[in-house]
């Protein structure tokens, strides 16, 4: 178990990394005027992948993602992990399952942006600054830590979430 003073700082980064997961859900959602508007927000119409998947410029993936931009399946599974791995990691409870699906989620941006080209397909700079570690991954990597640590426990309702009966009969809930 971690110091009292690591503990106290791995909580306030599970709810900085669980709000970062929640703002994106709710731009999303509501179009707040950040990397969504209004007019393409998910409650009017808009599509959450299309922004994102539908201008991949790099990376052997690039027509995966492309056809997968505006998917209403991929649209809801996005929109469910961002808010499901934010609420998680907000509140500390579920956080072996929130760490997979932020990796899953992160790995997925990270192949997408694919950060070792230095080219786009039509020959400019890709804007990439490392060719391998990005926020995509740290964000990832920090998710694991959090789990591992148990840092639901501090600020959070990771005791209360561990003592259920749920998951004392399902221990990888926690």
């Amino acid at each position: 178990m971690p110091s009292r003073i690591a503990g106290h700082v791995l909580a306030a980064s599970r709810i900085a990394l669980g709000f970062i997961f929640l703002w994106a859900f709710l731009d999303k959602m509501f179009g707040l005027g950040y990397s969504t508007t209004s007019e393409k927000a998910w409650v009017n119409g808009g599509s959450p992948t299309t922004g994102f998947l539908g201008h991949v410029e790099v990376g052997p993936l690039r027509p995966l993602f492309t056809s997968l931009s505006g998917s209403v399946v991929v649209d809801a599974l996005f929109m469910l992990g961002m808010l499901a791995v934010g609420v998680a990691l907000i509140l500390g409870i579920g956080l072996r399952i929130a760490a997979v699906a932020a990796t899953v989620i992160m790995l997925g941006m990270w192949a997408a942006e694919w950060p070792l080209s230095t080219q786009t397909f039509d020959g400019q700079p890709s804007g990439s600054t490392n060719p391998v570690v990005d926020y995509h991954l740290i964000y990832a990597l920090l998710a694991i830590v959090l789990a591992a640590t148990a840092a639901g426990r501090v600020w959070g309702l990771g005791r209360i979430w561990e003592s259920t009966s749920l998951v004392r009969r399902y221990p990888w809930l926690t």
